[in-house]
């Protein structure tokens, strides 16, 4: 008995000692994040009010909730959508907030629901975080979630910054010797184009043009050629260096689209007067979407155009007289995001070789408009990557 009750006293200590142990690699963290409590940000206060790099509070490790995770951002990449925040197509009401949605990086800090070998983890940030209780989420679909509980860079704060914090459900491993520069575009760039397919259900033997070639549109025409065997891939852009681009991604064809009232007749002399089968419209301007339906439009018989880009103002509204498409049966379809699960799929994708990140160039985060402008002036081809 007492043999018995030496035994219990020891086991006792070594689960005191253990608990103490895990809690104070909890709060200290096994990545030392400094004594600095603030971080560099770039920080959206309202439409037309210039963006901005500015100090705030880096995520607190000691009201980290449980099921979250503190990453040190380090790559995220830029997207159009950092301008339409800045001119005011997309208000939704919250400000001030930090911006980005395609950020990689290192888990530095854990609740107590994740191990603390998840610390040191490289990962991929899903942006999306829904009500886990509608019929969307059941469906893992939450990327249309009417309840959204964060979406970071669109009403939460993003990865646009030295560090986020977010659930560890959306914190995906990614593969060792892919670097974070390359990564960062995953998170919109191809998981775009691989949500956006699912929705068309390209099959091998159609033909499908890409209006409009950076991020996504590089993603799709890879996607479409290695993953869909598409049979015939055609790409549209205004820039010679991306159509060059495309081609050298895999598109069959390229078209310069300067002058969209051309396009429609360019495209059906390269389908034999068919149309192609799918359009993803990743542009959204009146006169690229007019190209694309009507009698003599650039969508063929039974075709889907899908809608992934857009712009602002009343001038590029969306508008079609439907005979043509009820006679054609033709499909309109609009594409949002993605899926946590697509981001898992185009992980896969870039891990096997099957699709690649194209990369412009990477600039300091403090640069950003910088980045910024060049997209705005189509001067880039491929993603823009910030270095915090």
């Amino acid at each position: 008995q007492l043999s018995f009750c030496i035994l219990y006293s020891i086991c006792c200590i070594l689960y005191v000692n253990s608990q103490y142990f895990s809690s104070y690699l909890r709060t200290s963290g096994q990545i030392k994040q400094g004594t600095n409590l603030t971080m560099q940000a770039v920080r959206y206060h309202g439409p037309n009010i210039p963006l901005a790099i500015e100090t705030i509070p880096k995520p607190d490790e000691a009201n980290l909730s449980d099921n979250d995770v503190i990453i040190q951002v380090k790559a995220s990449a830029l997207c159009h959508t950092e301008l339409h925040f800045a001119d005011g197509t997309l208000n939704l009401g919250v400000k001030p907030m930090t911006l980005g949605h395609e950020a990689v990086g290192v888990i530095t800090a854990v609740g107590k629901s994740d191990p603390i070998s998840r610390i040191g983890d490289r990962v991929i940030v899903y942006y999306y975080v829904g009500c886990t209780n509608c019929r969307w989420c059941n469906k893992g679909q939450e990327q249309i979630c009417g309840a959204l509980k964060a979406e970071y860079g669109f009403i939460s704060d993003g990865g646009l910054a030295e560090y986020i914090c977010a659930p560890s459900r959306n914190a995906l491993l990614l593969p060792d010797d892919l670097p974070f520069v390359n990564a960062a575009p995953i998170g919109c760039g191809i998981t775009t184009a691989v949500h956006a397919s699912k929705l068309a259900k390209v099959q091998p033997d159609d033909s499908v043009l890409v209006y409009g070639c950076n991020g996504v549109g590089f993603g799709l025409v890879q996607l479409l050629k290695n993953v869909y065997k598409a049979k015939k891939v055609i790409a549209v852009s205004r820039s010679e260096d991306k159509r060059l681009k495309a081609l050298e991604v895999g598109a069959d064809e390229v078209i310069d689209g300067s002058d969209s009232t051309t396009l429609p007749s360019a495209v059906r002399d390269l389908t034999n007067g068919n149309g192609v089968d799918v359009i993803f419209e990743c542009v959204g301007a009146r006169e690229t979407m007019d190209a694309c339906v009507g009698w003599t439009g650039a969508l063929g018989k039974k075709g889907r155009l899908v809608l992934v880009g857009y712009q602002s103002g009343e001038e590029n509204d969306f508008k079609c007289h439907p005979m043509p498409l009820i006679v054609y049966e033709q499909s309109i379809i609009g594409s949002v995001g993605a899926t946590l699960e697509d981001l898992k799929e185009a992980i896969g994708y870039v891990q096997s070789g099957q699709m690649n990140t194209v990369v412009d160039s990477t600039i300091p985060l403090q640069k950003f408009q910088d980045g910024l402008d060049k997209i705005k002036s189509s001067s880039c081809v491929g993603k823009i990557v910030c270095i915090p």
